[in-house]
């Protein structure tokens, strides 16, 4: 074992260790610096990529969470609207127009592209209306047979359309004959039998169907039918809508004086008169530039419609009143069912074809 010697080694061999003079008498003095390590560029550009990926996500994020409150809160105003509108008038405003704009579509394109197409659509009509109004019947507790009272409603519209008047007239009477057979058919089934004064009341439910259906409607498919009568039925069809949308827009607006408060509450006389003025300026455009009918003949169609929409309207409320009913059905949203929608357009088909006879 060595020891260690005179001159200051420590070890046997050993390099004493140099020392800098400027810090040797500074000894709070920080130790060199080691060179950094070089970093490989590849590594450097992952980082950065995964650090801009991450960004992004959370930009689209916060950019995603803030988009959907926006449409929560436009939802909740738009909600908010319609209940306000939906209490004033009594119907939902969006399903209604989503509603309107679908089969007044429909009559659209077979009345302006192929005319034959208007006997499906009036079949479809009054297959509903028959069978809404039959089960209201039922309901109120008349015993009207919904299967023949669909069948002959459906079957006279052919008839109407192919052999006219005596087509549809044949064709409505032997409509309630069926309906009547087959009432009277379901007597003899000892759960189906009933008073004397109770069946003449079916009986005549069964036919109050076929003639306020049946009747009134197939004048719009003889109308149409006829030669240059698909104008017609299409100019009469887009004043019914001017006066339901006149009304509904200038009731909601200045409405103040009901019309009909006992039977109809939310009709108002504003919106009868305004109305009025928008079909009768209506009625001289399609008579005009539609029809090819003088200025005059617009003013007498647009106010005979106005008369026989309103009639029709009243009509069909006072129906459901009798019957204890808001609406007729549920199967239309924001209108309740399809006579709901149509009730002003049967008075008015009459109204339109009896016209149509005189100038056209």
């Amino acid at each position: 074992m060595s020891e260690p010697s005179d001159d200051g080694r420590g070890v046997e061999g050993a390099a004493p260790p140099s020392v800098d003079p400027v810090n040797a008498s500074d000894p709070t003095a920080a130790a060199p610096a080691l060179e950094p390590h070089p970093q490989d560029p590849g590594a450097v550009a992952h980082a950065q990529r995964r650090g801009t990926r991450a960004e992004f996500e959370q930009f689209a994020q916060d950019r995603r969470a803030e988009i959907e409150a926006q449409l929560v809160a436009k939802r909740a105003q738009l909600d908010a609207v319609n209940e306000r509108i939906e209490a004033r008038t009594g119907r939902n405003l969006i399903m209604a127009i989503v509603i309107g704009v679908a089969l007044g579509g429909s009559m659209l394109l077979s009345l302006v592209f192929v005319k034959e197409l208007f006997m499906l659509v009036a079949v479809v009509l009054i297959a509903f209306t028959t069978s809404e109004l039959s089960t209201a019947l039922r309901a109120a507790g008349r015993d009207v047979p919904r299967i023949p009272t669909v069948v002959g409603g459906v079957l006279v519209v052919p008839a109407a359309w192919f052999f006219e008047g005596p087509g549809q007239w044949y064709g409505v009477l032997g409509a309630i004959a069926l309906v009547s057979v087959w009432r009277l058919v379901e007597t003899a089934v000892p759960t189906a039998r009933a008073t004397r004064r109770n069946l003449v009341l079916d009986l005549a439910a069964g036919a109050f169907v076929q003639a306020y259906i049946t009747l009134l409607g197939t004048f719009a498919v003889r109308l149409t039918a006829a030669e240059g009568g698909q104008w017609w039925t299409l100019g009469f069809i887009i004043l019914v809508v001017l006066v339901d949308t006149g009304a509904y827009a200038s009731g909601l607006l200045f409405g103040k004086h009901p019309m009909a408060p006992r039977i109809s509450p939310k009709k108002t006389w504003e919106g009868t008169i305004g109305a009025t003025l928008i079909t009768l300026v209506g009625g001289v455009l399609i008579a005009q530039f539609m029809l090819g009918q003088p200025w005059w003949v617009g003013l007498v169609l647009g106010g005979s419609i106005v008369v026989a929409a309103t009639i029709g309207d009243l009509s069909e409320s006072l129906i459901k009143r009798d019957l204890g009913v808001k609406d007729m059905s549920t199967w239309l949203p924001g209108h309740g069912g399809f006579l709901d929608r149509l009730d002003s357009l049967f008075p008015s088909a009459v109204i339109a074809y009896a016209i149509f006879l005189l100038v056209a």
